[in-house]
């Protein structure tokens, strides 16, 4: 049996853990973080791409601290638990295989959606950035999408979430079922859940094969990092 599928034949938690972050993740942020606190900083910043940087990074605190004091911190393990460990040296070409993959993948979803239905992927963020282009706007973008975003959520619906579906139902499952949380708590982002939740696939696939979320890390940074430099250009 290969190291990463006894990796994943037992999670550290149960079920209980498992609440716990979905009542956090799903319930808690949602109300008091991503509604009360977002309007709030929104009429302080009068800026969509300020004030969702600063949701983004609430989120990541809020998100880390609470896999370490409730999944980590109670049974004594580390951060390995939840996949932050080097992945196979022989690895690295199938970072850059599937990253690739996942471009075209969303660029190929973006014409369809456009074409059929008219939807195209602009949002508040996206928006905001466009209408005030400044070097210091766009650093903002670039850092809270290549480093704030993809180590929290990684961190949370990978490590944890996939890891511990993985050790009850397997792969196909804990793979479907992880990336449809992580599509759905991209709500009201409607029109780019098509490439969430293809995305999420693609981030526990890796997890899967490497025991390891950095390689997930990588690719969802240099994903969100090339769109926010598209979104720049356009």
């Amino acid at each position: 049996m290969k190291n990463s599928e006894m990796f994943f034949l037992k999670s550290p938690w149960t079920w209980k853990e498992l609440i716990k972050l979905l009542i956090l993740v799903l319930v808690i942020v949602p109300i008091f973080i991503e509604y009360q606190l977002k309007e709030y900083l929104l009429a302080l910043f009068q800026n969509d791409l300020y004030s969702g940087t600063m949701i983004g990074l609430i989120m990541s605190i809020i998100f880390i601290h609470g896999v370490y004091f409730i999944a980590i911190r109670p049974n004594t393990l580390s951060w390995k638990e939840v996949g932050l460990r080097k992945p196979p040296v022989n690895y690295w070409k199938k970072i850059i295989g599937w990253t690739l993959v996942l471009i075209v993948i969303s660029i190929a979803m973006v014409v369809i959606m456009e074409i059929l239905l008219g939807v195209g992927t602009e949002n508040s963020k996206t928006a905001s950035l466009q209408s005030r282009m400044t070097l210091l706007n766009f650093l903002i973008g670039f850092i809270s999408a290549t480093i704030i975003s993809p180590l929290y959520e990684e961190i949370f619906y990978r490590g944890f979430i996939y890891r511990f579906l993985r050790s009850k139902f397997g792969i196909p499952i804990s793979m479907l079922s992880s990336s449809f949380i992580f599509m759905i708590v991209h709500i009201p982002s409607f029109n780019t859940l098509p490439i969430n939740f293809v995305s999420g696939l693609i981030f526990a696939w890796t997890y899967e094969k490497s025991s390891s979320i950095v390689p997930a890390i990588i690719i969802h940074a240099i994903f969100n990092g090339t769109a926010v430099i598209l979104t720049a250009l356009g």
